[in-house]
């Protein structure tokens, strides 16, 4: 099968190769890969960012969500069948989407959703996922609780702001002045220029943050939080829980309870709560999200779709920081 792979950590192109078809268990299913989705975990493992916690061999065959259409159902799936179209986020010790096949827990997918293209649907499961996760696990936010969003015209962020309002949040998010129009549409409740204005300045007494830009822009998220609210982050640093939830050694948990140290201090110091949210896989909540989607209340944001060839333009692309929305890889296949 094609796939796109890198052969060492760093910042180095990707590059099309032959690849044998992945192996398959009896809870999986052979799914034949339609479109893709351009995540930021793809530069963070591509980079060598997550490998202490998480140990990949080369050649590497980079992408974490697609859609597609079932070609094979190992012996112990009995909710699927071959040419149902699904898709969905791989374990993270599976990833490889960015490929013409992947073979993957029938737990870990779902049906796409009725109303939507491969290439829409393929921009959903792991922005869907997190947020999801975010808002409900992490945050565990309630109708009328206050959030903050960061980077709401973002691929993460675009959806995250639907989906909180669809849970009947309230919710503000920051942009440019370029974003605020598809912002806007997407029913968010307060919209900040970060260019002109400092959200720490603007906001108050909020029950949430969902921080997806990490840096100076998380430290003054703790700012903003009434008391006992909580920052689930994707782009600040993990604790030594994550150690624990991954199983990790005493030396990796060890290491990453300093690596957190600041961070933890902080939350301590506002008497607010602060995670480093590691999405799992579910195709439980997928479905919960895929029926958003059929009622109209969540819709793909999509800027741009790529041709497989140009897999590296699109992950160019992405790093440009111009993106509204998703940008998807489409197979041709």
């Amino acid at each position: 099968m094609r796939a796109m792979v890198v052969h060492q950590y760093g910042d180095y192109p990707v590059q099309e190769t032959r690849m044998p078809l992945p192996n398959m268990n009896p809870n999986e299913v052979r799914v034949q890969i339609k479109a893709a989705s351009v995540n930021p975990i793809d530069f963070k493992i591509r980079d060598g960012g997550l490998k202490i916690l998480l140990k990949y061999e080369f050649p590497l065959i980079l992408g974490n969500d697609f859609s597609g259409v079932i070609t094979e159902v190992g012996a112990n799936v009995t909710a699927y069948q071959v040419g149902d179209k699904v898709y969905g986020r791989p374990r993270k010790t599976k990833i490889g989407t960015f490929a013409d096949y992947i073979s993957i827990d029938a737990s870990e997918i779902a049906p796409m959703p009725k109303n939507l293209s491969f290439e829409e649907a393929a921009s959903i499961p792991l922005v869907g996922l997190t947020s999801y996760q975010a808002l409900n696990e992490v945050m565990q936010l309630q109708r009328g609780d206050k959030v903050f969003i960061q980077a709401g015209s973002g691929g993460v962020g675009s959806f995250a702001i639907q989906l909180a309002k669809a849970m009947g949040l309230y919710v503000a998010t920051t942009g440019s002045h370029r974003g605020k129009a598809l912002i806007e549409s997407l029913g968010a409740d307060q919209f900040i220029n970060y260019k002109e204005q400092d959200f720490a300045q603007e906001l108050n007494d909020y029950d949430g943050v969902f921080d997806t830009l990490g840096g100076d822009n998380l430290e003054k998220s703790f700012e903003i939080l009434k008391p006992g609210g909580t920052i689930a982050s994707v782009s600040g640093v993990p604790t030594d829980k994550n150690a624990r939830d991954l199983n990790l050694n005493i030396g990796k948990e060890a290491l990453l309870r300093v690596a957190s140290y600041k961070l933890r201090r902080r939350a301590q110091q506002f008497n607010v709560n602060y995670d480093f949210l590691f999405m799992h896989p579910s195709g439980t909540q997928l479905k919960e999200i895929s029926q958003l989607i059929e009622e109209g209340k969540i819709k793909p944001i999509i800027d741009k779709v790529f041709d497989f060839k140009d897999t590296q333009a699109a992950l160019d692309y992405s790093t440009s920081g111009r993106a509204k929305g998703k940008i998807i890889i489409k197979m041709n296949n």
